[in-house]
């Protein structure tokens, strides 16, 4: 940043801060990128694609209601979440120890070498949290519902 001498005296104590100049905070090359990617979202009607391509990555994601853990699957768009309980009849989740032994020990890392990078969150009910690229399509559905039946069936015999 360019100013004068008048502008800058304020700043020059230690007793007034002046906020700017932060690289991610307006940067041009930042604004820049981001107005590219809006320019792709309309372009290649991204939004349109989610919307369209949405009921078939639920419908996916509800054949693993016949797994022992998995409670609900809920979610919009591209954006799901999957929970997890211990009793699918009454909806009990996890205590703190149990989800954490299932989320943290085999879950996460199961998952993560399977090849499906999501979040497995227990700041609440436990819950597989997906969120794709939203360029996906039925095929990349199928195989994300592949790797998680795999891994929530071991895990759900693990319990």
């Amino acid at each position: 940043m360019i100013v004068s001498d008048k502008v800058s005296e304020p700043f020059n104590s230690t007793e007034n801060t002046f906020y700017h100049g932060f690289t991610f905070a307006g940067h041009p090359a930042a604004a820049a990128a981001a107005l590219e990617n809006l320019d792709i979202f309309e372009e290649e009607d991204l939004n349109g694609r989610v919307r369209e391509n949405s009921p078939l990555f639920r419908a996916e994601l509800e054949k693993l209601l016949d797994i022992d853990i998995v409670g609900d699957v809920r979610g919009e768009g591209y954006f799901f979440g999957i929970e997890l309980v211990k009793d699918k009849a009454t909806k009990e989740t996890f205590n703190e120890e149990e989800s954490d032994r299932l989320l943290r020990d085999y879950l996460s890392p199961a998952l993560w070498e399977a090849g499906l990078y999501c979040r497995a969150d227990d700041r609440g009910d436990p819950v597989i949290q997906l969120a794709p690229p939203l360029t996906i399509g039925p095929s990349e559905f199928a195989e994300i519902g592949g790797i998680l039946r795999s891994v929530l069936k071991d895990a759900s015999s693990k319990i």
